[in-house]
């Protein structure tokens, strides 16, 4: 009765997480090159990009001073989100970045070329430059090239004028070149290569304009952070803390501008008043003198004290008329903000005073949306019909305001008349004292009156305090914004370490090979028998090594034996055993395997006969050295009789048939019953008849074989043979019915890049559990070896 084999159970496999450790730790080389490569990348991005630096500072915007009236209020009554918005504005404004930028050294920069880039000096001034002669506007902007040559000499190059290349100059020597006069005073830096260009604060006024940042702090709060960029870091410092003390001092103008106005109108109203008190002061004093008055009746003392009264009132209005009249002129032209000269309190109502404030912040909106749209843009449209809508309400109500104080003048000037009539039924020297009296009255009151709201209005502006104060100022930050060398290192090793196991995974999920049993395990129920390791030399395309053996002692002999041991287990119940050995595609080393085996046998005293039974490309005749002019097509042919085929290869103690010429017609001999009656008659001589066929994968020679041999070991080669390899000894065996498949392992070697992060588990049953096998992976060191020393190896002492 056939010995058949066990039936095989599903494998039970559990995740390694050792081995998928050492899958990442056999390429570290992998990850430690991406990594470098990386690394070189991010220095060459951090020299040469262009550093870029940013500094910081805050400041606090401060309510109005409670002593001004009039348009400095109208910032305390805008939400701080609009008011730090119309600020920003102002700091970015022509006139205060360009003061800042007088306050610094501005007029000449000094550069020094390095072997990646080129870097300006300041604050640091290698040499000094004395401009003698300078057009405010046209002069060349161009770079100067200087270069040391003595003591005493220079060579200087301009950029914009070829003819200077070469040209040679002494020290303190006056230079015309670029429409301007200057002169070098003292002695250039003998390393290094300077240049320098002049600057006009016209053209620095883009570069700090455009670096500078305002932004609110926190919402609901008055603070205001800013922040400077530039290419310069000590000088991003400095231009932001001018700035903001320039924005300061700006501030307190602007507010002490209304007062300021305000004074200069009252001084040129008593500038006349003055003169109009002296004078009519005079007239009444002689009047008074010259007719012996000393005293007036109580009717007349009443009518100049009326009269004293409503020419009061006239001045009054007059003055407000006039400041009516300029409010109406600034509104008109909707695009200044609004600025009260003189005081408008008791004239306007809060609600007109709160529409020159919302005008007043139209206005700014508007200008500070400006930096960022074009007119045509609609936030910009929005704000401009909202600015001619506060506007045409305004002059409304200006023109209510005007015609009011026309009505009111109107009638202070018929109860002036009215009491000019009632004086001129006077007694002429009354009269006459009456009107002088008058006069002086009125003028001393307006005269009084006015001298008030000037000091009123000095005292304003004495009072003014700044709308800002700073709270952080700036210092210099050295830190590139571009490029922060510290982060793109960090980032490189990241993406080092990243690069690298992808290109891991990358390699992994990209195989299409078989590399261990493991993996063989999961793909087919079909036994494994054997583990042969990779030969641990270089093979001809002979294998003549392999068939000496000439290193017994190697792992790679060890797992050639395990082979033959479990060999013993397969048809034991037959005393001679047919053994097929066949592949999916040619490569995969089966003829290597074979022959292996067969000396492994003989050296155990097997009697063992090897046949090329691959009758198209046979090479197994190249490893015995002998001559493949006639075999196996030979005898099938009827050519030659089986003992002029067999050879016996004395060396190795085993018989061996060569496959012969290649006849024209391979599958049909291995068909036919000669063929048959050879196993048969082989088989009773030889302990093993080990039969070599062609890849079945590629050609059907093999089947006639495979169905007649006792086992059948189908060879699949680790990094060779792709996943479908696995599958075909299920195959076969379903098709014909087979059940002495076995698989072979071969050439395994151990790379973890490629293992089964699975192991499979024959505690829980299932997997082949019959034969027992090793691949032999970490016993190399065990003692029990003689493969070669890896290089680290030399290095450890032998053990006594």
């Amino acid at each position: 009765m056939e010995n058949k084999f066990e039936q095989i159970k599903p494998i039970s496999q559990t995740i390694d997480f050792y081995k998928i450790l050492k899958v990442f730790l056999s390429r570290w080389y992998w990850i430690l090159g991406c990594v470098i490569i990386a690394l070189v990348m991010a220095k060459i991005k951090v020299l040469y990009t262009v550093p870029i630096y940013q500094t910081s500072a805050s400041i606090k915007l401060q309510d109005a001073n409670p002593m001004l009236t009039g348009p400095s209020q109208m910032n305390s009554q805008m939400s701080y989100t609009d008011r730090i918005m119309a600020e920003g504005y102002v700091l970015r404004s022509n006139e205060v970045v360009s003061n800042a930028i007088k306050n610094l050294n501005y007029k000449v920069s000094y550069f020094l070329k390095g072997r990646i880039k080129t870097t300006e000096q300041y604050p640091h001034v290698p040499f000094q430059i004395d401009i003698v002669e300078q057009d405010s506007v046209n002069f060349s902007r161009g770079l100067y090239q200087v270069d040391y040559i003595n003591d005493q000499q220079f060579a200087l190059k301009s950029g914009d004028d070829p003819k200077t290349v070469g040209k040679t100059y002494q020290y303190g020597q006056v230079i015309q070149m670029g429409n301007m006069k200057f002169r070098i005073i003292t002695k250039i830096p003998r390393v290094g290569e300077y240049s320098f260009k002049f600057n006009g604060v016209e053209e620095l006024i883009p570069r700090v304009a455009g670096g500078l940042n305002t932004q609110e702090a926190a919402r609901f709060t008055n603070i205001m952070n800013l922040s400077q960029t530039d290419l310069n870091y000590i000088f991003a410092a400095d231009i932001l803390n001018e700035i903001m003390s320039e924005y300061v001092k700006y501030d307190v103008a602007q507010k002490q501008k209304s007062a300021l106005q305000t004074v200069a109108f009252i001084d040129k109203q008593l500038n006349f008043i003055t003169k109009q008190v002296d004078t009519s002061g005079s007239n009444l004093a002689n009047f008074k003198a010259s007719n012996k008055i000393v005293d007036v009746n109580s009717s007349t003392s009443s009518l100049i004290a009326k009269l004293t009264e409503f020419e009061n009132q006239k001045n009054q209005l007059r003055i407000e008329w006039l400041g009516l009249e300029q409010l109406e002129e600034q509104v008109q032209k909707q695009g200044s903000k609004v600025e009260l000269n003189l005081n408008m309190e008791g004239v306007l109502s809060p609600t007109q005073v709160n529409l020159v404030n919302e005008l007043n912040k139209a206005i700014l909106n508007r200008e500070a949306k400006l930096t960022e749209f074009n007119p045509q843009s609609p936030p910009v449209v929005e704000l401009t019909e909202q600015i001619q809508s506060i506007s045409s309400a305004l002059r409304k109500t200006i023109v209510s305001l005007k015609e009011r104080n026309r009505t009111t003048t109107n009638f202070v000037l018929t109860q002036i008349n009215e009491l000019n009539r009632s004086i001129s039924r006077l007694p002429e020297q009354e009269q006459q004292y009456v009107k002088l009296s008058s006069n002086f009255e009125v003028n001393n009151k307006v005269q009084s009156y006015l001298s008030e709201k000037k000091l009123e209005a000095e005292m304003n502006a004495a009072a003014t305090v700044p709308g800002a104060v700073i709270v952080n100022r700036a210092y210099p930050n050295p830190y590139s914004i571009a490029v922060n060398s510290r982060n793109v290192y960090a980032y490189a090793t990241m993406m080092g370490l990243m690069a690298g196991v992808g290109l891991i995974l990358l390699v992994r999920f990209l195989n299409p090979y078989i590399y261990d049993k493991e993996t063989v395990e999961s793909l087919t129920t079909t036994p494994i028998i054997g583990v042969i390791r990779k030969f641990p030399e270089y093979i001809d395309k002979n294998s003549k090594q392999a068939l000496s053996l000439s290193k017994p002692k190697s792992v790679f002999s060890e797992s050639v034996r395990s082979v033959r041991t479990n060999l013993s287990f397969l048809a034991s119940h037959k005393k001679s055993k047919t053994i097929c050995i066949t592949s999916e595609v040619s490569g995969e080393g089966k003829s290597f395997v074979t022959v292996n085996l067969a000396s492994t046998l003989a050296l155990i005293d097997k009697k063992v006969i090897l046949i090329a039974a691959d009758l198209r490309k046979s090479k197994l005749h190249k490893a015995f050295d002998i001559s493949n002019k006639q075999g196996l097509s030979s005898y099938l042919s009827g050519q030659k009789t089986l003992e002029e085929v067999i050879i016996h290869d004395e060396p190795h103690n085993l018989d061996f048939i060569p496959s012969g010429p290649v006849p024209p017609n391979p599958s049909e001999l291995l068909h036919t019953e000669k063929m048959k009656e050879l196993l048969e008659l082989l088989a009773p001589q030889y302990d093993y008849v080990l039969v070599d066929t062609a890849p079945v994968g590629l050609v059907s020679d093999a089947i006639p074989l495979i169905r007649q041999s006792d086992v059948n070991l189908f060879v699949i080669r680790s990094g060779k043979s792709q996943y479908r390899a696995a599958a075909i000894p299920e195959r076969l065996s379903r098709e014909y019915g087979l059940n002495n498949m076995a698989i072979v392992l071969n050439a395994f070697g151990d790379d973890p890049l490629h293992s089964n992060y699975y192991t499979t588990d024959y505690s829980r049953g299932g997997g082949n559990d019959t034969y027992y096998y090793s691949d032999y992976s970490g016993y190399a060191g065990s003692g029990y070896y003689e493969d070669p020393k890896k290089w680290w190896q030399f290095w450890k002492k032998d053990e006594k």
